[in-house]
């Protein structure tokens, strides 16, 4: 039924993204996510389904084959799952250090100018009360503070207007 249940997402997400973003707003607002998350959902509904139904007749016609079926795909995805999660584990520095330098210059050129960018990072900085990926020094030299002479306002507290380097450090430490 998961597996089913994630099948028909996917496809509605598929053919109709539109609806599927008015449900869900700027938390999916990239088209592209959209149709990766669809592609995404459709494989792994049909592998679920496909699962569930050997594991189905398996059991109802008691038949070996169709169990043993099963409890193979189970134990590949289960091995799948812990050599992900040791990968993970292995390469989280790694991908540390090419999520940092992916994100710092896009904050660096894209907040402030491009509208949608800077609406999803006002709300992921408000949700996690952070400030850029690392700090407020990822705001150096960028767009925004060439335009503002300021940092945003979540470096700061959203009471502040103005935000510098002394109130924007003074926030981080505490």
């Amino acid at each position: 039924l998961g597996g089913g249940t994630l099948l028909g997402v996917g496809i509605w997400v598929k053919v109709d993204g539109e609806s599927f973003l008015n449900i869900f707003g700027t938390l999916s607002s990239s088209v592209l996510q959209v149709v990766n998350v669809a592609y995404l959902l459709i494989v792994i509904g049909a592998i679920l389904l496909v699962i569930g139904f050997l594991g189905c007749c398996g059991a109802q016609k008691e038949s070996k084959c169709l169990l043993m079926m099963f409890f193979s795909v189970v134990l590949i995805i289960f091995i799948v799952e812990v050599a992900a999660a040791v990968v993970a584990l292995v390469f989280t520095g790694l991908a540390e250090t090419l999520l940092t330098g992916l994100v710092t210059p896009l904050l660096k050129d894209k907040y402030g100018e491009d509208p949608e960018f800077t609406q999803i990072w006002n709300v992921t900085m408000t949700e996690v009360h952070c400030c850029g990926l690392n700090n407020y020094t990822d705001f150096d030299d960028s767009y925004y503070y060439k335009k503002y002479h300021s940092y945003p306002r979540q470096c700061c507290g959203d009471l502040v207007e103005l935000c510098n380097s002394t109130l924007a450090a003074e926030k981080a430490v505490r």
